[in-house]
């Protein structure tokens, strides 16, 4: 049994080879899916057992600068991917519609499949917020749907960027998502730059906003698929799995939204309801299946200043 598990294996791995698309397999992390699996379960074990064992008995390390310098790389980073992307088709020849996929060696083709391979690689370069949270004790967002995210996403794409590196439709999603994390990543930026900065991080309800419009851009772009009277699509499941992630995804940040905003169990302190005067309440956000927590929070009453301490991001 276990000889036929381990011909099965080969075989499905000599498969793989046979499909993957030459002009990404010298890339790091394309030549084997055991790697990336690799990585995302020992990032998973890590964050969720590991990690917090470690830091059990440790005082929470103070990161600010790191922080700093990490968000805004990031912030650059999803930047220039965005930008590729537009450069690699869809501000020159992509008709928003039903594009396919280039599998020609065009200087295009081989422009899109770079910054495809970049897209895929910067997740990994995210599994530091993760590590930035163990580091500070943040246990508390470490959810199921950080690590779920933040694992899942370059688990996925790994496929989609080993059979269909210039991805034609299907990657309008990466390009969208890169965007958001540009203005994500920004707010990471202001926010670990310290109190000083509180005062311009009046947008943070809006961050839900942001992911939302997110969600359904590509929902809608994805679906047209299905009313197309003629789309010849090379590879349909992931038209599927786009839409279906779109979708799941819309349902999980509205059900934050009306939480939240509507239901006010996150309303900002300032509209809230004041008992004694005091108001005290943590103001969240989310983005991308994190909670984003401001430093701290002041308010005046009766000309009083009351300072209302809340967990820093």
């Amino acid at each position: 049994m276990l000889q036929d598990a381990v011909s099965n294996l080969l075989k499905f791995h000599s498969y793989l080879q046979s499909r993957t698309d030459a002009r990404i397999r010298d890339y790091p992390l394309m030549q084997s899916p055991v790697q990336m699996t690799s990585i995302l379960l020992a990032y998973v074990f890590s964050s969720v057992y590991v990690g917090p064992r470690l830091m059990a008995n440790r005082k929470p390390l103070h990161l600010k600068t790191a922080m700093i310098v990490y968000n805004l790389s990031m912030v650059l980073l999803n930047a220039y991917i965005v930008y590729e992307f537009m450069m690699s088709g869809w501000a020159t020849t992509f008709t928003w519609r039903c594009d396919l996929i280039d599998t020609s060696s065009s200087p295009q083709a081989l422009r899109m499949v770079r910054v495809a391979w970049m897209f895929y690689f910067s997740k990994y370069i995210e599994l530091l917020d993760t590590v930035f949270f163990v580091l500070r004790k943040k246990q508390n967002q470490i959810t199921f749907l950080h690590v779920f995210h933040h694992s899942f996403m370059p688990w996925t794409w790994w496929w989609g960027v080993t059979l269909s590196p210039a991805g034609g439709m299907g990657s309008f999603h990466a390009m969208v998502n890169s965007g958001v994390h540009v203005i994500m990543y920004f707010y990471y930026f202001l926010s670990a730059a310290g109190p000083q900065f509180q005062k311009y991080l009046w947008w943070k309800k809006y961050m839900t906003a942001i992911q939302l419009t997110q969600f359904v851009l590509v929902s809608i772009h994805i679906s047209q698929y299905y009313f197309m009277e003629k789309c010849d699509y090379q590879v349909p499941f992931w038209i599927h799995l786009v839409w279906m992630y779109g979708v799941f995804f819309f349902l999980l940040f509205s059900n934050f939204w009306i939480q939240a905003y509507i239901k006010g169990k996150r309303l900002p302190a300032s509209e809230k309801p004041k008992v004694n005067g005091s108001t005290s309440e943590a103001i969240s956000v989310v983005a991308n299946g994190k909670h984003l927590e401001n430093g701290h929070a002041n308010h005046h009453i009766n000309g009083k200043a009351l300072v209302g301490k809340v967990k820093e991001i």
